[in-house]
């Protein structure tokens, strides 16, 4: 199978040759120690959330690390303050938006003209058997911090109205993205939005249902190819309504929060589960411990297919490069379903 077939394999429940690898993420100093230094990973944030890695070095850092995907992001710009960390690591402060005067600090680029599009066509172009991922956003994760979460969970019950429009904004703006991604000839789409802590939902499930939920099917409806909903901690109280909006698979499944294992015994291959490697563990622990934590997850989730090796969350910068080459040699040594 190519790397392509062997996520969309996954992501559909079936079981492909071997177990495929994704990461969503991988933090700059990562690519640095794999690749080198290269010059265009010089990453600026001068519009969205940062300049993606053009699709050459994406391909040289999913050859490096034993990836099957290469991501793209179409994200949007979030009206909140920004500081730049060690490492190029971009961090958020404090929203913009606090009453429907800051409305006007919400620029998003127009989602029907070309150009915001352009490099997109130049990174499927190049993408070759890879399993081209559009990094996008629902839309809730924008809208609170562009807020400010304190702001944000105060509004809900103080100003719902404003919430309600800044969420509207941000999903009317990502539907029509996702309707434009789904047809230029992406594989799969991969969502990021936290929406919970380790002990449980940023807000009551009640409030979830009511006040987010509707928004998020809009952009939901709007996707017609495979995709994957990442959010870190635990999403138990509303994984059903979750799956209900058609979502293909889940990640990171937090494993300080989540139980992948109850988790297929639960869905089987209703929901691909993609994760859950400790990131804790790939930054503190040893290549003996990875090894033993990838192969009790090949053990115990991959079989009957419906399953992708992944980080608990992301290859942060902290984590020891020793340690992800052991997860992606652990993976080749146990992976193969043929086995």
């Amino acid at each position: 199978m190519t790397n392509r077939e062997r996520v969309l394999c996954a992501l559909s429940g079936g079981t492909p040759d071997r177990v495929p690898y994704c990461e969503l993420g991988v933090d700059e100093p990562i690519v640095r120690q794999l690749l080198g230094d290269p010059a265009s990973q010089d990453r600026p944030y001068e519009s969205g959330e940062y300049a993606d890695n053009p699709v050459d070095l994406e391909k040289a850092l999913s050859r490096a690390l034993g990836r099957d995907n290469i991501n793209h992001g179409l994200r949007p710009p979030i009206a909140a303050e920004r500081h730049v960390g060690e490492g190029n690591l971009l961090f958020y402060g404090d929203g913009y938006i606090k009453s429907r005067a800051d409305l006007g600090r919400l620029r998003l680029p127009d989602p029907a003209g070309d150009s915001f599009y352009a490099s997109a066509r130049d990174f499927l172009a190049g993408g070759e058997d890879f399993a081209r991922c559009a990094s996008c956003r629902l839309g809730v994760s924008p809208a609170y911090l562009s807020m400010g979460q304190e702001s944000f969970s105060l509004a809900l019950y103080d100003e719902p109205e404003l919430v309600d429009e800044i969420l509207h904004r941000y999903t009317a703006w990502s539907a029509e993205v996702m309707k434009r991604v789904c047809a230029m000839g992406f594989d799969f789409v991969w969502t990021a939005d936290d929406i919970a802590f380790k002990n449980g939902l940023m807000l009551s499930p009640k409030m979830f249902r009511e006040r987010i939920l509707p928004h998020l099917r809009k952009v939901a409806d709007c996707i017609t190819i495979p995709w994957i909903f990442h959010s870190d901690g635990n999403l138990s109280a509303v994984l059903d309504d979750l799956v209900g909006l058609g979502i293909a698979g889940l990640h990171p499944i937090e494993p300080t929060a989540m139980d992948i294992r109850a988790l297929k015994r639960r869905y089987g291959k209703r929901l691909c589960l993609v994760g859950n490697v400790d990131v804790h563990m790939l930054a503190a622990g040893t290549p003996a411990q990875v090894e033993t934590e990838v192969a009790g997850l090949l053990r115990d989730v991959a079989p009957e297919g419906g399953y992708i090796l992944s980080s608990g969350n992301s290859l942060a910068a902290y984590c020891r490069v020793e340690n992800i080459r052991a997860m992606v040699d652990t993976l080749r040594r146990f992976g193969g379903h043929s086995a």
